[in-house]
């Protein structure tokens, strides 16, 4: 009896610890669960698994990306120096003066520099490494008028340099360091340069700590060249970027995706005096034949045409079916390669070689470009007929800097400003060109007539369309002589409202006068 009452009681203490187990095991695991979540939290926390890493496709296209700007930096870095230079300044004088980049630093204000009338400048800039053998390649701005040159390489050991040749006309230069088996540069071709393209630049921008910078962006135009950025470089177009360029950068090399030169950093275009997105590099193609000339003979020859030349107005341009860009022959020089091959004044010049003159200016800049001896294939306008001519071209002088000077002003005078047909042109005031007048343009053993512009206006069509100017003297209207003003009233008396006339005119230049044609339109 007393093993039957015991059993119940047994099966009641297996039972209860048997459901003690499952609860506490069911208990742990709930717990162990959210302790489990919450350390995974933790650990997504700190390791970063977010949602932003890229798929693996577009992950491998990123990646490509930046090994090919990060290949470009390794294989290009060890070619490029860092450039430092010591020259006497006069006290006041801004250590920039002179370069492109003047305007970025106040002049230096005066001191005593114990009763110094100078002060030692340190100047910075960049260089590219041209040839195993310690030929470098920079801007004539960084080295022109340094007392000593040290070049710094990638790999921190440094060099004096000495000056090889200088070529200020197109601010390029060629110095060199005593060194062997040195990286260098390869060239690219300019052909090949496109807007839109990635490019590189090198150097050291504004402080000599921070040498071997380099900066990424595109190509935004080729061959940029105007009245103003002449101003920068006489004989070389350039290529626009928006990569950043600063002091210290001019001399470095400005290189395509592949690591080849396109370029050597030169200038910049600025409003503010600082960076604005707009830098320019002289090109491949002068930078290897300049480089070329100085090495081999330390001077730069070129090809001269023997002309001067001018824009084509917009109604010149409309007239005769000429595009803006063309270059208008305003003289030729007596026994040059121009007079030669029967070049004329009032010849319309289009292409030079089958390239299309996209800015006048360009006629400079592909000339200059050339050497003596070499043949040029032109495509010109005369007397509306359009022909070919093939000139072989002669030798610069290099003291000519090829920059076409400005007319010179004239002096105010009294004259009828009362005429509705010269204020509707923009001519405020015209008069008969008398010795007088001659005289004060130096002129005075030319014998010529016809009216000189005293005064035009900026907002005139005469200003804004027909490029004329003051101190320019009109001598034919729609091939009519012009001897005095009345001439010119009577000629444009004579047009019906609306009508263009083509208007020749002479230009002071240089101590003489050079003629080119343009158009006037009635209003």
């Amino acid at each position: 009896m007393s093993v039957k009452r015991n059993v119940p009681l047994l099966l009641f203490i297996v039972s209860a610890f048997l459901a003690g187990i499952f609860f506490t095991t069911l208990g742990s695991a709930l717990i162990t669960g959210k302790e489990t979540t919450a350390v995974s939290h933790a650990r997504g926390f700190l390791t970063g698994n977010g949602t932003t890493a890229l798929n693996n496709a577009n992950a491998t296209s990123a990646a490509a990306l930046e090994d090919a700007f990060t290949q470009v930096a390794q294989s290009v870095n060890p070619a490029v120096v860092q450039i430092r230079s010591e020259k006497k300044v006069a006290q006041g004088a801004s250590p920039l003066e002179g370069t492109p980049f003047e305007d970025m630093m106040p002049n230096r204000p005066n001191s005593n520099n114990n009763g110094s009338d100078f002060f030692l400048s340190e100047g910075l800039g960049s260089g590219v490494i041209a040839s195993e053998t310690g030929y470098i390649i920079t801007n004539n701005h960084v080295i022109s008028n340094s007392d000593q040159l040290e070049v710094r390489l990638h790999d921190g050991r440094f060099y004096d340099a000495s000056i090889v040749g200088t070529d200020p006309l197109s601010d390029l230069a060629v110095i060199k360091i005593e060194a062997e088996n040195l990286p260098y540069i390869s060239y690219g071709q300019i052909d090949e340069v496109q807007v839109g393209q990635w490019v590189m630049a090198f150097g050291s921008p504004l402080s000599q700590d921070l040498g071997n910078t380099a900066t990424l962006g595109i190509v935004s135009a080729t061959e940029r060249t105007s009245d103003q950025i002449s101003s920068l470089n006489v004989f070389s177009s350039f290529i626009q970027t928006d990569a950043t360029i600063y002091p210290g950068n001019s001399g470095g090399p400005l290189v395509d995706i592949n690591g080849r030169l396109i370029g050597i950093n030169s200038a910049i275009f600025t409003k503010s005096g600082n960076f604005q997105g707009i830098g320019f590099a002289i090109p491949v193609d002068v930078v290897e034949n300049v480089a070329t000339q100085l090495v081999e003979q330390g001077i730069v020859k070129r090809g001269f045409l023997g002309v001067n030349f001018a824009p084509v107005s917009e109604t010149l341009s409309e007239v005769l079916d000429v595009p803006r860009g063309a270059a208008q022959i305003t003289a030729v020089t007596h026994g040059s390669a121009a007079d030669q091959a029967d070049l004329r004044q009032g010849d319309i010049i289009l292409q030079v070689d089958r390239r299309p003159l996209l800015e006048y200016n360009q006629l400079r800049t592909i000339i200059a470009n050339k050497r003596p001896a070499e043949q040029v294939d032109m495509r010109i306008v005369r007397n509306g007929e359009e022909f070919d001519k093939v000139v072989i071209l002669g030798e610069r002088d290099n003291a000519i800097d090829g920059r076409d000077e400005l007319p010179p002003r004239v002096n105010e005078r009294r004259g009828d400003t009362n005429r509705e047909l010269l204020e509707s042109l923009g001519l405020s005031r015209i008069e008969t060109l008398n010795e007088e007048f001659l005289e004060e343009l130096d002129l005075e053993d030319v014998d010529i007539r016809g009216v000189i512009i005293i005064e035009i206006s900026p907002n005139g069509t005469a200003y804004r369309d027909a490029k004329l100017q003051r101190g320019d003297v009109i001598i034919e209207v729609a091939d009519e002589a012009i001897v005095d003003r009345d001439d010119f009233m009577r000629a444009f008396d004579s047009l019906n409202s609306g009508e263009t006339a083509l208007v020749r005119v002479l230009r002071p230049q240089g101590g003489q006068f050079v003629s080119f044609l343009t158009a006037l339109e009635k209003p």
